[in-house]
């Protein structure tokens, strides 16, 4: 861009000075379009390209308790990392995916195939051949679901030589829906395939009349539904308490659509937080906002440690009873967007590869099996001068002249610098963990059910669902068959007193189960 002649300046000082000025405004609006490249770039990423961030060797075990995740698709990502870090291709964990064990717990049903006539004779002499073995295989088989109408017949008796006595019935099972036609195990069956299974109502509806002819209507399923939600709301309700003894809380949250009268033509958006235990609990509370009111509602009364994300709402827990404790985890995602968007420029995979190393020591201590304390003393020994060569490395890119603000670099600066006090928290409590992803791993499941589902029929249904959730999360957790549990737990738990509740929590109810066996 060139200046018209009659406005230059006569004295060679003042062009020098002019084409100075010019340069460095040349300069800056090519650092512009760098920014806006690495907007556009950023975005045609996260619209068409991998929606998973590329998992190093530390981080593959994570991804491994992440439910839905399949063994492959661990085995391809980490090839993926093998090839660009130069690494050889490792061995697949089945090379041979066809001869799998089936289970030893299923019935075998033998069936028996016989010769043909012609196998039956001799080729040669033609007399009749014998039976010396079979050759055998195994096939895992299904049956389609058998339903069936339980007739329920209590029976009734009286005196025949006291007619003013009466008649006296057996007592009626308890049930989930007082009078209602399903029976428990299909109410059960039809909240387990729409909270975990991610089926919507109005599919299973269709599913059993294609089926087997059976005509349920939705909004009967529906109700159904909920009053199974009321009853798990009221043992989230009671496992809060065993949450805030383990004095170790992450939280997370994510948008949900809700119908409601909030908002005109559209549907409202509201939030469920999770707060959960790495190895236990996790309880989930549903909100119409994201407003810091409800994190400070949920968590009144708690004392120990809280880790999260930077969002603002967490901020405010000025209580000395609380500590904060940041995530690494989002930290680097920073970095990776950085990286996604630049690919030529080799100071976010610096940063990440920095940040590798930390996550090997903990990869480390988790192969190792350390408790709290010997995993305390690890990270002092080799994650504490690894955390204070990459703040050092952060600040010198973000002083860089180079690295505007606005870039994703510098924002990932800026990120990483505002949460570090709180991140570097870690390193002296060795029952925390580096991040909070087993807490977001918790939370993949609504975004993947609220494809399908599509949003929360009204305000009241969220305290619900969130309590269905709630109990399919920890059972996940602590390894329970979550269809056992509500069986045993969710008929005639509406009679019961508030302060039994605590007894049918799931960690109750494994204790039980475990002391049984």
């Amino acid at each position: 861009m060139s200046a018209p002649s009659n406005t230059l300046p006569d004295d060679v000082g003042s062009l020098r000075q002019r084409a100075s000025d010019l340069e460095a405004e040349n300069e800056k609006l090519k650092q512009l379009l760098r920014l806006k490249d690495e907007m556009i770039r950023l975005m045609r990423i996260e619209k068409y390209g991998r929606k998973s961030e590329k998992l190093s060797d530390e981080q593959l075990s994570l991804l491994e308790t992440e439910p839905g995740v399949q063994p492959g698709e661990i085995d391809t990502e980490a090839d993926q990392a093998d090839k660009e870090a130069g690494k050889p291709r490792r061995k697949r964990r089945n090379p041979q995916p066809g001869r799998i064990e089936l289970p030893a717990h299923l019935p075998r049903v033998e069936e028996l195939i016989a010769c043909t006539p012609e196998q039956c004779r001799c080729g040669q002499c033609g007399r009749e051949t014998h039976v010396i073995g079979h050759e055998q295989c195994e096939v895992l088989d299904v049956k389609p679901a058998e339903y069936f109408v339980r007739v329920i017949k209590r029976e009734k008796r009286a005196c025949r030589n006291c007619p003013d006595e009466g008649i006296s019935s057996a007592p009626a099972p308890p049930r989930i829906v007082e009078k209602g036609k399903l029976s428990d195990a299909l109410v059960i069956d039809a909240v387990i395939r729409k909270y975990r299974d991610h089926l919507p109502l109005y599919r299973q509806s269709l599913a059993w009349e294609d089926d087997a002819g059976i005509a349920i209507h939705r909004s009967t399923l529906c109700a159904n539904v909920m009053k199974a939600g009321e009853l798990c709301a009221a043992l989230a309700r009671a496992m809060k308490g065993e949450l805030f003894a383990t004095g170790y809380i992450q939280a997370d949250e994510t948008l949900v659509g809700v119908q409601s009268g909030r908002t005109q033509g559209r549907n409202h958006q509201g939030y469920i937080f999770q707060y959960s235990h790495p190895q236990g609990i996790a309880i989930y509370d549903f909100r119409c906002s994201r407003e810091r009111a409800g994190p400070r509602e949920f968590l009144k009364g708690f004392t120990g440690l809280l880790q999260t994300d930077g969002y603002t709402a967490y901020n405010n827990f000025d209580e000395e009873s609380i500590e904060r404790i940041g995530c690494l985890a989002h930290i680097r995602r920073k970095f990776n967007d950085a990286h996604k968007a630049g690919k030529e420029d080799p100071r976010p995979l610096e940063i990440l590869g920095r940040i590798a190393e930390l996550y090997r020591v903990e990869e480390s201590a988790r192969e190792d099996k350390l408790d709290a304390e010997a995993r305390r003393a690890l990270r002092q020994e080799k994650s504490v001068p690894l955390m204070a060569a990459l703040k050092e490395r952060i600040l010198e890119l973000r002083q860089n002249p180079k690295v505007l603000p606005e870039s994703l670099l510098g924002k990932a600066c800026n990120y990483a610098l505002n949460q570090w006090e709180r991140t570097a928290r870690y390193l002296e409590r060795g029952e925390v963990e580096i991040d909070n992803n087993r807490c977001e791993n918790g939370i993949r499941p609504i975004a993947v059910g609220r494809k399908n589902w599509l949003h929360i029929g009204g305000e009241e249904a969220g305290p619900k669902i969130a309590g269905i959730i709630s109990i399919m999360e920890t059972c996940r957790r602590l390894d329970i068959n979550v269809r056992e549990y509500l069986l045993d737990v969710l008929p005639g738990l509406a009679d019961k007193p508030q302060s039994e509740l605590a007894n049918l929590t799931p960690t109750a109810w494994k204790a039980r189960q475990d002391a049984a066996a």
